[in-house]
């Protein structure tokens, strides 16, 4: 922990020690020949004549693709060399006369490689032909493609394997230990991550401390899936099939073709998945702190998931600098459970008092769809664009339960009638998401950008339980509930960024009108909120940011950024209806829930090493949740009992409902380190350590706690590289270990967990077109979440299971051919910069 001070204190003074540059600024921007995308991490070096010989500078290209050489000697001809990892090398002499200066920079426009052919049998592969993950000082972006332990799997699979990034029992992530919003392509979903599929994504985009710029609503920060949609000329697809246990099966199909002012793409997915989960509870009931009874639970869920997807959509080219593009996506799926579960009852001196059996079976189905059209305008270069755009997203849910309970005593006789509950659900959603943005970079460090965005959400719910008696009659319980909300945000933003010497700053503001209209229809109940609702609440809807970053070297920077903002309660978290899936622990929303507000704050340092040998990110931050939405239990109310007359519920069961505490404080300390130890082997390590200090209390009852926690992941990728073609060559290997440590929570904690997934993956075929690949994920079936609750009424140590241990075999083939229909002439120079006057 010393080394650890001191080499952030070394940061901390290293921040104030100014760069001197001398001579001028080389810029430009390196981009994919074929998908004319940015390519970060390729290195641009410039060579020139010195006072004693030649004279060398390199700088790396950041996630935009942009590269600023700087202290190059103001000489009309220079060198130029650019090489990234799966691309052909560009060496190129560039005579400056022919380009205008601007202040002390010059700009040289734009570099397009290619990528590089391998056509000979006896070349070593070294490298991939993209990294598995690009991070700069303050975004991280994964290539899912390299993610070999979650293809064929789901979003979910995924995100288990991303270093910062935590799942949980439910399959909900966490950034931090805090929750993330979730965007695709850059705009809200109403999908779930296991909703879907991991062969459909491209990469994962994470954004700690977002800026203005982006939603308020991101509190936890962003996850931005981009989903696969390929540029390249002519027809291309990959496909992929696999199979596994318990009970697994994917396929996938993605298809694109290119020509001349269009570009179409489409993908189906398919993905089903089996396997029993358990989950374990032991209980002690107390009175005044004095132990009343002991209960142990026992629970088997048979669970099957099956999700299918459609997705297709069209680019078309109006002009070089205009896109017009719509895309449109369908998910449906259906899902199973069979519980067995058995309950044990003990009085206070552990002698056995009954027993319980419950068997529920549990069905349902979701439909989802989401329409998206956008147009984008380029004006006299790539920075200076508009965009617009807007999002329809629409589904539907229902589902069906049936629970019957029978209770035993110890002898095996009856010890009081069995009981049935049905449960029923209905859910119907529809978004309206309408976004435009302008940004225009000026001048190398000079950049604007504003926007507007509106946002809609409809939201109708309607649960009903009933007891059945033994002459098969209904008596519908008064906990259901038929429940509808909108929720609507009116939000703008502008960011203005500049620079001073080695530093860059950018300053934003972000506004956000936002409101919750909810009713409970049957009652006649109204909840929500509206914000702002006179001048007084004008601080609850602006939301400020700011960054600074102080370049060190051409390898170093440091970093300083704030933002505030907002975390709005979910749907779950306000809807009244209570879930009796466990009928001693149950829990229900809060619909008097208001949103909570973060201050957030961030140092970074970020070293990139010599020869793209990898780099290393450490942040210190703190983060100040006001009105913190966080989880809440205690043994239910008799009133509540008696309204769950007949559902099989104990009157010590445990509701766990959402508060809003006064708040939460986190300082925490995340360092990650992407190292290639050879040009086989690649390695990252990950590590999140986090104080936490909670005040809450409801009523007289003190729920405050804190606590020290930390998080560890692994990740190794090794592929074998020989001269000869053999069994060897290409075969590729990778290890995924993850550790979370306890976490308080206002009465306890949440339980350590860890977990480790393997794959191999073969690549064979010419151009290495086929791949198969098999992965087991969680190896050492350990993957689980537990949580112990410590209070006066009772204490409580449990755990559930997300999924179980799978094993998967998979095979993918990539056709296409990109030089068809491309003419002769065309891309002639895809290795040559843009000439001076043209556009970039």
């Amino acid at each position: 922990m010393k080394s650890l001070l001191l080499s952030f204190q070394f940061i901390l003074i290293s921040s104030f020690l100014l760069a001197q540059h001398t001579g001028i600024a080389i810029t430009g921007i390196i981009m994919d020949s074929a998908t004319q995308k940015p390519l970060p991490g390729t290195t641009v070096t410039i060579s020139f004549k010195g006072q004693d010989g030649m004279v060398s500078r390199s700088k790396v290209s950041n996630l935009d693709g942009r590269f600023t050489v700087e202290s190059i000697a103001a000489k009309n001809e220079i060198m130029l060399q650019a090489s990234s990892i799966g691309y052909a090398a560009v060496s190129k002499k560039i005579n400056l006369a022919g380009y205008a200066k601007k202040g002390n920079a010059i700009d040289i426009g734009t570099l397009h490689l290619t990528v590089q052919a391998n056509a000979l049998q006896t070349v070593v592969v070294t490298a991939q032909a993209a990294p598995a993950m690009k991070f700069g000082i303050d975004s991280k972006v994964f290539n899912v493609e390299k993610n070999i332990a979650a293809q064929g799997g789901s979003g979910v699979d995924v995100m288990k394997n991303i270093p910062s990034v935590s799942v949980d029992a439910e399959g909900n992530v966490q950034l931090r230990n805090s929750t993330p919003q979730i965007f695709i392509d850059g705009r809200p979903t109403i999908l779930t991550l296991d909703q879907i599929a991991a062969d459909d994504i491209e990469r994962v985009e994470l954004i700690t401390n977002p800026s203005a710029k982006y939603d308020a609503s991101s509190s936890g920060g962003i996850i931005n899936i981009i989903l696969k949609k390929n540029k390249t000329i002519g027809l291309n697809g990959i496909v992929s099939v696999g199979g596994g246990t318990p009970g697994v099966l994917n396929d996938d199909l993605n298809l694109n073709y290119r020509a001349k002012k269009f570009n179409l793409f489409a993908s189906g997915n398919y993905n089903r998945g089996k396997g029993t989960a358990i989950e374990r509870t032991y209980r002690e009931n107390k009175d005044d702190g004095i132990i009343t009874d002991y209960f142990n639970q026992s629970t088997n869920n048979n669970r099957l998931r099956e999700f299918y997807s459609v997705r297709f959509g069209a680019d078309y080219f109006i002009d070089d600098k205009s896109t017009l593009s719509f895309m449109q996506g369908f998910n449906n799926g259906k899902f199973a459970t069979d519980q067995t579960q058995n309950q044990e009852y003990y009085d206070d001196e552990k002698i056995l008092d009954y027993t319980g059996v419950r068997l529920s079976t549990s069905n349902g189905n979701f439909k989802r769809g989401s329409s998206r059209l956008s147009f984008e305008r380029k004006f006299n270069s790539p920075d200076n664009k508009l965009t617009a755009d807007v999002t329809y997203n629409t589904g539907s849910r229902n589902n069906s339960d049936y629970i019957v309970n029978n209770f035993y005593n110890p002898d095996g006789s009856d010890y009081q009638p069995a009981t049935r509950v049905r449960n029923s659900g209905l859910t119907d959603e529809y978004q309206v998401n309408g976004q435009i943005d302008y940004s225009n970079k000026i001048s190398d460090n000079k950049r604007i950008e504003f926007g507007l965005r509106t946002f809609y959400n409809h939201n109708k719910s309607n649960f009903a339980t009933y007891s059945i008696d033994e002459a098969e009659n209904e008596t519908k319980l008064p906990l259901s509930n038929n429940i509808k909300y909108t929720e609507k945000v009116n939000a703008g933003y502008f960011n203005y960024a500049n620079g001073w010497k080695s530093f860059v700053y950018q300053v934003g503001l972000r506004a956000e009108l936002s409101e919750l209209d909810g009713s409970m229809i049957d009652s006649n109940l109204s909840f929500g909120y509206k914000f702002p609702n006179g001048f007084k609440d004008l601080k609850y809807v602006l939301f400020p940011s700011f960054f600074i970053t102080k370049h060190i070297s051409e390898s170093e920077d440091i970093q300083f950024n704030y933002s505030k903002r907002i975390r709005r309660p979910r749907f779950w978290e306000v809807n009244p209806f209570i879930d009796m899936d466990d009928p001693l622990n149950i829990s229900q929303g809060n619909p008097a829930l208001n949103p909570e507000y973060t201050n957030s704050f961030e140092l970074n340092y970020y070293k990139r090493f010599a020869e793209n040998s990898g780099s290393f990110l450490g942040v210190i931050y703190f983060k100040n949740n006001v009105g913190d939405i966080t989880e809440y239990s205690d043994t239910i109310s008799q009133s509540l009992f008696e309204q769950l007359n007949n559902a099989a519920v104990s009157s010590n069961a445990v509701l766990s409902t959402f508060i809003n505490a006064g708040y939460e404080n986190r300082w925490g300390t995340e360092l990650t380190l992407q190292k290639n130890i050879t040009k086989q082997l690649d390695l990252t390590l990950n590590t999140n350590m986090q104080y936490a200090v909670t005040k809450a209390s409801v009523g007289n009852l003190d729920l405050n706690n804190s606590g020290f926690n930390y998080n560890a992941k692994f990740i190794g990728n090794y592929k074998m590289a020989t001269e000869d073609v053999n069994l060897f060559n290409n075969l590729g290997f990778q290890l995924i270990a993850d550790y979370n440590g306890p976490r308080v929570i206002p009465q306890g904690r949440n339980k350590a967990q860890f977990s480790t997934d393997i794959a191999v993956r073969k690549e064979f075929f010419r151009k290495k077109a086929g791949a198969l690949s098999f992965s087991v994920n969680d190896l050492f079936n350990s993957r689980k979440f537990g949580t112990i609750y410590d209070t006066e009424a009772f204490y409580q140590d449990g755990y559930r299971r997300w999924d179980v241990r799978t094993m998967r075999l998979t095979f993918s083939y990539r056709f296409g051919d990109a030089d068809l229909f491309r003419k002769k002439d065309n891309h002639s120079n895809e290795s040559d910069f843009d000439q001076p006057g043209t556009d970039s």
